[in-house]
């Protein structure tokens, strides 16, 4: 059984998320639920400032891209790229080019596995993302989806935030 790798879908800009429902609808027809298993926009946690107030928000890291998790066969080639939104892989000449084990772990697509020895009231700092160097008091921890509940001080009032086990380290 071959194993299913990353790709990258180019999409028209502003359609990523038009791209993705359709890929999704395209899955579903043809029954491609073994083949085709994830389909994600890459987002990123971003802090901005509108109105003299910051706010958390959720921006497109690749912007008119999508990353598609499958076991790609020439078969798929063109259900996908007849997919409407998307223009055709990233590759090649268009043909299908799966990422590498580095490009996976930065983009952070797979979940790594961390045994985490936290639990509620620890002081952790958190070492990646838009909140990086910020200190606060873990709240919970989800051991099964790595993620962690963590309030820190951020404006003057404490905060909660949601963070992947990766992005923090006990202080």
């Amino acid at each position: 059984m071959e194993e299913a790798k990353w790709y990258v879908l180019h999409t028209f800009s502003g359609y990523e998320n038009v791209a993705k429902e359709n890929l999704e609808t395209v899955v579903d027809k043809f029954n491609l639920q073994d083949r085709i298993f994830d389909i994600i926009i890459p987002m990123e946690d971003t802090i901005e400032e509108k109105n003299g107030k910051k706010k958390l928000v959720q921006r497109k890291i690749m912007p008119c891209y999508l990353l598609v998790k499958m076991i790609y066969g020439d078969d798929l080639w063109h259900n996908i790229t007849r997919t409407r939104g998307i223009t055709g892989f990233v590759g090649p000449k268009g043909r299908p080019l799966a990422l590498t084990e580095d490009e996976i772990r930065k983009m952070r697509l797979e979940k790594i596995a961390v045994d985490l020895d936290l639990q509620a009231n620890d002081r952790v700092e958190i070492i990646d993302g838009p909140l990086n160097n910020f200190i606060g008091n873990v709240v919970s921890v989800n051991k099964e989806t790595q993620r962690v509940k963590v309030i820190v001080e951020m404006f003057g009032r404490e905060t909660p935030v949601d963070l992947d086990s990766s992005q923090i380290r006990k202080v």
